[in-house]
């Protein structure tokens, strides 16, 4: 009935994506920005697609780039670039991606576990650690954010006593939370030979 209906190809991109079909998802998604190449979410999404299902990390920071351009105060383009640079070991840039979301919505808590994840990739351990603490403070259910504040006690700081309490509140938010208890059982086993 209009098939030069930008909006009609985005939502079907979306839809393809929940079905997992996602190089037809990329097509709407190509053909929305044909009919609308100043159409921020269709970039963010294709992007999204790129980054997280097909690999195809440089081609997504593309995107993300044409979405920021577009839409310079939406935190999720930020977000999601951030991600990607991790992804490409680009830790620097991933930080500053983070930062830029945080200091667009500071109660942000996904952005402050993700910029933790990567200050933890660059052993900047202590930073890591402040991270999820505020990832925590603001989603007190973040099970994720105990389990890698928990890891980073463990592994890298040697601080097990803290490591367990993570841990243990991980399991206690989701008692099927398998890689807490792997990485709580790992503790023990390290601890055996220091003070808890």
């Amino acid at each position: 009935l209009k098939s030069d209906y930008a909006e009609v190809y985005y939502r079907q991109g979306i839809t393809y994506r929940t079905l997992n079909q996602f190089e037809k998802a990329i097509q709407s998604y190509d053909k929305a920005i044909e009919l609308n190449s100043d159409y921020p979410m269709a970039y963010n999404n294709r992007g999204v697609i790129y980054s997280n299902e097909l690999k195809e990390y440089k081609k997504a920071i593309a995107d993300f780039d044409k979405a920021i351009k577009l839409n310079p105060n939406e935190i999720t383009y930020y977000y999601n670039r951030g991600i990607t640079f991790n992804r490409l070991k680009d830790y620097e840039k991933a930080i500053k991606d983070y930062n830029k979301a945080i200091g667009l919505n500071p109660n942000y808590a996904t952005a402050y576990y993700n910029r933790g994840i990567t200050h933890r990739a660059l052993k900047q351990h202590k930073k890591s650690i402040l991270d999820f603490a505020k990832a925590i403070e603001l989603n007190p259910n973040y099970m994720e954010a105990y389990n890698n504040r928990g890891a980073t006690y463990s592994n890298e700081l040697k601080e097990y006593g803290k490591a367990i309490l993570a841990f243990d509140k991980a399991i206690e938010l989701d008692t099927n939370y398998t890689m807490a208890y792997y990485n709580r059982g790992i503790t023990y086993s390290r601890s055996r030979y220091h003070e808890i």
